[in-house]
């Protein structure tokens, strides 16, 4: 099979073609903008030991003609493109919608016209909203509360309506808090082992009850996978990782990786809008014969250690200021 992969230079991306390509004898194209979370280096290995089943292409998904011609000869198209972090939507919502929905209606309708065979849409749970009890399922309402989910909302109303109006053969995962390697360090499991690793402290929001499901990045790449291959186009298919923490609990664990106590914790004010719970379904992607195969704790063990061994990729990265809400 050949696949593209947009925003293949992030790190969702990055990791689902190095899971691709060390997993199937799939040929792959990354087709990304380079925007600050997306970074040629992290793909700079991957080149140098796949030349022959890798390329390449530097461009906006935006650009309709570019992406119409990359697509050709595709088998599918993985759509992770995006612009991801709350924090700067919260800044500058702007940027967020343009490449996350006109982004995603220039890509499907690439995708109808070059008659790409099968399309998978990658989105979050946050599309869902603050669930205070119980788990979210693919046909509850959504309910999106920054203007980051927004936009991944509209984003995935826009793919599914070129399966309902086209035929065109999309799916669509919505999955729960990724980490792991090569996730920008501006993201909380990062940030937080960075500056531990710098000896810095650490800004937990709030009261630090907020609750997330994590889920290691390569089982939602294997997720992923698993939709493309055997999932029914017109679908949704929730990945969870199933292991809830509050952002204290997440915090304490990752204290005890760094060996520091709590006078490296740093409470500032919440977050604008912050949802104090996700929680999803994942049982359409079980059916499918997915199930995570990491456990949380020796994952993020496994993460800590990353960032601890890779400098060289996140020094330059946190050299960069960030914009503020």
């Amino acid at each position: 099979m050949k696949v593209l992969v947009t925003g293949g230079a992030g790190f969702i991306g990055s990791n689902y073609v190095r899971w691709v390509l060390a997993n199937r004898d799939d040929e792959v194209t990354v087709y990304d903008a380079l925007t600050y979370a997306g970074n040629r280096s992290t793909l700079a290995d991957i080149e140098r030991a796949e030349a022959g089943r890798f390329r390449f292409v530097h461009a906006n998904i935006c650009d309709i003609a570019a992406f119409s011609a990359a697509a050709k000869g595709h088998d599918a198209v993985v759509h992770f493109a995006a612009e991801s972090h709350v924090d700067r939507s919260i800044a500058g919502p702007e940027d967020f919608v343009v490449t996350n929905c006109v982004g995603t209606n220039a890509v499907m309708h690439a995708c109808r016209t070059s008659g790409i065979p099968r399309v998978v849409h990658v989105s979050t749970d946050e599309v869902y909203g603050s669930v205070e009890v119980g788990a979210s399922r693919e046909t509850d309402a959504l309910d999106p509360r920054s203007p980051y989910s927004a936009s991944k909302a509209g984003s995935d109303l826009i793919a599914r309506s070129y399966f309902s109006t086209y035929g065109l053969p999309v799916l669509i995962t919505r999955s729960s808090n990724n980490f792991g390697p090569w996730q920008y360090p501006e993201k909380v499991i990062p940030l937080f082992v960075t500056n531990l690793l710098d000896g810095r402290r650490v800004p937990l929001y709030g009261d630090g009850l907020n609750k997330r499901d994590w889920l290691y990045v390569e089982d939602n790449c294997a997720a992923i996978d698993a939709v493309l291959r055997r999932g029914e186009p017109g679908e949704i298919y929730n990945i969870g990782g199933g292991s809830e923490l509050t952002n204290r609990e997440l915090t304490d664990r990752i204290l005890a990786l760094a060996g520091a106590g709590e006078e490296m914790v740093d409470y500032v004010q919440d977050r604008l809008g912050h949802d104090r719970r996700y929680c999803i379904d994942s049982s359409k992607a079980a059916a499918l014969g997915w199930a995570p195969a990491h456990k949380l704790d020796e994952a993020l063990e496994v993460t800590f250690a990353w960032y601890r061994d890779n400098r060289w990729w996140w020094e330059p990265l946190k050299a960069v200021p960030a914009p503020q809400p």
